[in-house]
């Protein structure tokens, strides 16, 4: 099956898409957008493009656990994204999922304004990444 994830935030927005075997996770062009609504339209017309059969949205959490602010506006995404594209729609814990990401592109050299142009999709690669291994071995839960 295929997957897009997504990493929502205020100005921008990560995707990222599985090949239909689970295995690779593949980073997208990210959104820039601020608008909630247009920012969803644009979420749903990649997951049409990408022939995505389901949704995972990233949920940020504090270190804690606990939710903030941004994760409330991240499950309102997500009701948004369930709503208007009838697909499933699935969270994934996304703790230190940007730390991660920066850290693969300083790897690999990727600073600045390519870097600032990638990070959210990277991080949304992250995010499905995590969501492949945990679907890989709780199959019956997914």
């Amino acid at each position: 099956m295929k997957i897009l994830a997504v990493d929502y935030g205020d100005a921008r927005t990560g995707l990222a898409i599985s090949d239909a075997s689970e295995l690779l996770a593949t980073p997208l062009p990210q959104i820039e957008e601020k608008s909630m609504n247009k920012a969803a339209a644009a979420i749903l017309e990649a997951a049409r493009a990408q022939k995505a059969e389901m949704i995972v949205v990233g949920l940020p959490r504090n270190m804690d656990g606990t939710e903030g602010s941004r994760a409330q506006k991240t499950r309102k995404m997500a009701a948004i994204l369930e709503r208007d594209g009838q697909l499933p729609v699935r969270f994934c814990d996304e703790r230190r999922t940007t730390v991660t990401a920066a850290a693969q592109l300083s790897e690999v050299g990727t600073f600045g304004k390519k870097r600032k142009e990638i990070l959210d999709s990277v991080s949304a690669a992250v995010i499905l990444e995590s969501f492949l291994a945990w679907r890989k071995h709780h199959p019956e839960e997914a």
